[in-house]
């Protein structure tokens, strides 16, 4: 289970602290705002009053020790970089940004934010869905509208060496491969390469070989089966 921080605890940072939380992830919860904090206090693992551009401060809550850390402040753009910058230097590994434009984006993009939304285009349930179900296998998840989502997933051990046909994605899991991404490696100038060919719309004759990514396009329950 990964352990994720949210720092900022307006409608948008108590949104996807809360959503995590009811998912049943870890979560640290931290702003300024006493009134803040005490809102999400019941619902969080931990919430936690103070300033986050406080270095000494961010590491006596364990802030270093953090797999996923979301700024989700936005006005105050000098304590978003500040922020940001902090938890780069302390390690985290994935540092995910609340931006309130595209300049402050590019900025926050610059100095190595992993990832930054924009609240108009990102709601706050769906950067903790998205957070929850990027792991080791599965390399990115795009929730759309309704009920259904594209992923893109290492193949499993027990995939390998079998067809789509055998595998029967489509009859017993009800989601459709819509692409396979095959890695090689090409030798140019003396130096080895490494290339990806994409399989668009794989038919049922396609084997499945070890180290694949499967693009899986289905509902969210039948995808979030998959990936168990």
């Amino acid at each position: 289970m990964k352990q994720f921080a949210v720092i900022g605890l307006g409608r948008f940072g108590s949104s996807v602290a809360i959503t995590l939380a009811k998912a049943g992830q870890q979560v640290l919860a931290i702003d300024k705002d006493e009134e803040l904090v005490h809102d999400v206090m019941d619902v969080v693992t931990k919430a936690v009053c103070l300033d986050s551009t406080d270095e000494k401060a961010a590491r006596s809550i364990g802030l270093n020790k953090i797999d996923v850390a979301i700024c989700a402040i936005g006005t105050d753009v000098e304590s978003s970089i500040l922020i940001t910058l902090l938890l780069k230097d302390l390690g985290v590994p994935v540092v995910v940004c609340k931006a309130t434009s595209s300049a402050h984006k590019k900025v926050l993009e610059k100095i190595g934010a992993d990832k930054v939304i924009l609240p108009e285009k990102d709601t706050g349930e769906r950067l903790a869905e998205t957070l929850m179900s990027v792991s080791d296998r599965v390399l990115d998840h795009i929730g759309l509208s309704g009920n259904s989502s594209i992923i893109e997933i290492i193949a499993p051990e027990n995939f390998v060496g079998k067809t789509l046909r055998d595998l029967k994605i489509r009859a017993e899991h009800g989601l459709n491969v819509i692409a396979i991404k095959k890695k090689g490696k090409t030798v140019e100038r003396g130096e080895e390469k490494e290339t990806e060919k994409v399989n668009v719309n794989p038919q049922a004759d396609d084997v499945v070989s070890e180290g694949d990514i499967l693009v899986v396009f289905g509902e969210n329950k039948k995808i979030a089966e998959l990936k168990k």
